[in-house]
């Protein structure tokens, strides 16, 4: 009998009518397929939040100026964030990564400092990285989560800040799922319909000017970010690592299309934990053939869905591990 099996057999017979845990059985039994038994166990759980910034916001594609992303870096480090709320709330860790904001922080303490240059080019010019560039970034993300892994973390979470980013991960989307950029496509930080109509044309531009790349990596590279590449070579090792990934929504969802495409399976080490009010974020879902676990209406990023969905992820868990058997509770199943 496979693992998968045992698990089943082991929720089922849990002191409830079959399924009627719902998805927290699905999550139980993911879990225990991950780490190969039938008692996991989540251990210090950690959202990397890695903050970039977008050269493409000099085509006016966001409702906020670029100066916003430091300034949010700033919030995060002193506490003031939905994210660090959350984090605080469910005895979540946070770490913060200056992926390529345009700020010099120079040696601000609390900042994890892993930037691979202070923002990417304006990919309707040039493209948004060098191969290089995005090379490095997923190389750091990577050295990141093994640090993690190191100090005893099996689950992680994976958010991010970055004014523009709805942008870059429109365009991967398109690229990724096949999609016309108008299904990609929605108001990000709270564009108007001018503005989503604006920011459409301006990502139909980009999308032609390299409508021939074809290769994962040449994609990243020109209509990516680094905080998106980063946490793309982040998601890959960590699935290495055999951990608990788990995804945010829309930009940290693209970076798992660009890891998906280097890595197909690294879905099986995914929990994803809600689903953005950013309209292309349900058709990402449809593309992973999945359902999210919270469906709250929100599009903040930074994490927050991780945050708040942690704890039903641990529920599930816990009742796997806890819960009386029929046999246990003398109980009768037929």
């Amino acid at each position: 009998m496979s693992i998968k099996e045992q698990l089943i057999q082991k929720v089922n017979n849990k002191t409830k009518p079959l399924g009627s845990l719902g998805i927290l059985e699905d999550i139980a039994i993911q879990i225990g397929e991950i780490q190969q038994t039938l008692s996991p166990e989540l251990k210090d759980p950690v959202i990397l939040v890695f903050a970039g910034d977008h050269g493409l916001t000099e085509e006016n594609v966001s409702f906020f100026p670029k100066e916003v992303t430091f300034q949010m870096v700033m919030n995060f480090l002193n506490g003031g964030a939905a994210i660090n709320v959350f984090c605080k709330q469910n005895n979540i860790d946070i770490k913060v990564i200056d992926a390529g904001v345009d700020y010099d922080f120079k040696n601000m303490p609390g900042l994890i400092h892993s930037k691979v240059g202070f923002c990417t080019k304006n990919m309707l010019k040039e493209p948004a990285m060098s191969y290089e560039e995005c090379i490095l970034a997923m190389k750091k993300g990577a050295t990141l989560v093994q640090n993690e892994f190191n100090n005893q973390s099996n689950v992680i979470g994976f958010g991010e800040m970055g004014i523009g980013n709805t942008s870059a991960a429109a365009l991967l989307m398109s690229k990724f799922t096949k999609q016309e950029i108008e299904n990609c496509v929605g108001p990000g930080t709270g564009l108007d319909a001018k503005g989503v109509n604006h920011k459409t044309q301006v990502l139909k531009k980009v999308a032609k000017k390299y409508k021939n790349l074809e290769t994962p990596l040449d994609i990243l590279s020109a209509m990516g970010g680094f905080e998106i590449a980063m946490m793309t070579g982040a998601m890959l090792e960590a699935a290495k690592l055999k951990m608990t990934l788990l995804i945010d929504g829309f930009i940290a969802t693209s970076a798992l299309l660009s890891a998906q495409a280097l890595n197909p399976e690294i879905v099986k080490n995914c929990i994803f934990c809600h689903q953005s009010m950013e309209p292309g974020h349900q058709e990402m879902l449809k593309h992973f053939g999945v359902k999210a676990i919270l469906n709250n209406g929100l599009r903040l990023g930074e994490g927050t869905g991780a945050a708040l969905a942690y704890p039903l992820i641990l529920a599930a868990v816990n009742f796997l591990n806890e819960m009386a058997s029929f046999d246990d509770a003398g109980v009768s199943n037929a």
